[in-house]
């Protein structure tokens, strides 16, 4: 998509963004130089003032610039405008904003080389690949949510056949749960912590793939978790999952928390960490999830929290025998 608009519309460079309502994601790039390609693939990108996006997050419909380095981001030494005119040599410009409704996807910028404005047919057709861009994102995004939907199915039937196959025995419905919790929200390892009472010390269940080292630190001794600071508090506190992009800079891990130092420490470079709680019955009986992985994906949260309602649905009439 982005070549052809590239090539209808008579333009040298070309970038398609998404936008997930924090920061952009360059996911496509034609015509970049080496040195601004690595730039542009950095990520998490935040829209300086002044600059394309920018623009549109603040209501453009559309954003044409004649020439980039006549502008006041360019004089101000904004990063991505120099990038673009210094590096790539960019000069005149076009961004088209993906939008559902009010709500903005993404972009696709086009560039020139050279000072020459695009014409009003250059951009309807640039306009017209935008849109395209949108149905197709909604589509993938339907797609993924059915069968994000069935694999959800499937390891809740799964969990379901083994409690009805333990009667009286807890212990493998919680390996079955936190290994499918594991593969489906694509971890390396996780750990599942189970409290009784008011206590602030949890028993901890690794799954297979943990580090030995970990998986030992873990099974020592019931583990302690500061009812004010920690990861897991916050969990029951706000009765949501916890997504954390990078454990070695989460709060826990600088306080030098022994679970936080360990996950990181004894094992692969802890990427993220995800948790997810159910309260089960009257007896305040917790049970908590803890997902590790080398890097962290956007729908990890989501998925655990689809992994959790399922599980406390089959779990919560067995939970009082916890």
């Amino acid at each position: 998509m982005l070549e052809k608009a590239l090539r209808l519309c008579e333009a040298d460079l070309g970038t398609f963004w998404t936008y997930d309502g924090d920061s952009f994601q360059a996911v496509a790039m034609r015509g970049a130089p080496p040195e601004q390609a690595k730039f542009l693939k950095q990520p998490r990108h935040q829209p300086g003032p002044g600059t394309l996006h920018a623009l549109l997050l603040g209501g453009e419909k559309l954003v044409h610039i004649e020439d980039l380095a006549d502008t006041d981001a360019y004089r101000s030494g904004e990063p991505t405008r120099r990038q673009s005119v210094d590096v790539a040599g960019a000069r005149s410009v076009v961004a088209a904003p993906l939008r559902k409704a009010d709500q903005l996807l993404g972009v696709i910028n086009i560039y020139r080389r050279e000072v020459r404005p695009f014409t009003g047919k250059q951009i309807a057709l640039l306009q017209n690949f935008a849109a395209q861009a949108v149905i197709a994102m909604e589509n993938a995004r339907l797609i993924t949510e059915t069968r994000e939907a069935l694999e959800q199915q499937t390891a809740t039937a799964d969990v379901l056949q083994v409690i009805n196959a333990s009667p009286g025995d807890l212990t493998p419905v919680f390996n079955a749960m936190l290994e499918r919790a594991t593969t489906l929200c694509e971890s390396a390892h996780g750990a599942l912590f189970i409290r009784n009472g008011e206590s602030d010390h949890f028993r901890a269940i690794p799954s297979r793939g943990t580090p030995e080292g970990f998986a030992e630190f873990l099974t020592r001794e019931p583990i302690y978790f500061d009812p004010e600071r920690s990861i897991l508090a916050q969990t029951i506190q706000q009765r949501s999952a916890i997504q954390i992009p990078d454990m070695r800079l989460s709060d826990p891990y600088r306080y030098k928390f022994p679970l936080a130092l360990a996950a990181v420490e004894s094992g692969p470079p802890a990427g993220a960490g995800g948790a997810v709680y159910w309260t089960y019955g009257t007896a305040s009986a917790v049970i908590a999830v803890m997902l590790i992985a080398a890097a962290v994906a956007p729908w990890i949260r989501r998925r655990l929290l689809q992994f959790g309602r399922g599980q406390h649905r089959l779990g919560r009439p067995r939970a009082r025998s916890i």
